[in-house]
This record gives structure tokens, C-alpha cells and sequence, in this order.
């Protein structure tokens, strides 16, 4: 499978969030720059790196996920 870099706003894709399984969905905003750093106060990681898309899932749950986590619809 292709990975795709060049994810869009409204574009639909597929969601692999861990194990096989697969959920469609439409990207709903894209963070870029914005998305990467985990937050970590003296030695307490308080908030893990955060995701670059959202994704609104077909069965209506909101997901947050990498450019590896998607694959495009034609894939």
C-alpha cells in the first residue's frame, strides 16, 4: 500500500488507529506545523505527542491520526 503524504481537507481515506482494523472517514482539519511535540513538566510527560489529522469517522466519532495511520480510498 501507498502512503501518501499529501492527505486534503475533505478527502476521504481510511483510518488504520491500531490492529487491523479499518474505519472510513473524511479528514476535518489538517494541524501540520502544529502537530509533533509531547509536553513534559520537570519529569512528568503530562500530554503524548499529539496527531496531525482529524478525522471524521463514517460512524460519527472524531479520531486524530498520523499520515501512517491513513491510507487514500483508491489504495
Amino acid at each position: 500500500m501507498s502512503r501518501d503524504p499529501d492527505f486534503t481537507l475533505g478527502q476521504r481515506i481510511r483510518v488504520y488507529t491500531g490492529g487491523d482494523q479499518e474505519y472510513g472517514g473524511v479528514i476535518v482539519d489538517d494541524f501540520g506545523d502544529l502537530a509533533g511535540g509531547a509536553v513534559t513538566i520537570g519529569q512528568v510527560r503530562i500530554a503524548e505527542a499529539s496527531r496531525r489529522f482529524a478525522i471524521h469517522l463514517d460512524d460519527g466519532r472524531l479520531v486524530f491520526a498520523n499520515s501512517t495511520d491513513l491510507r487514500g480510498m483508491t489504495d
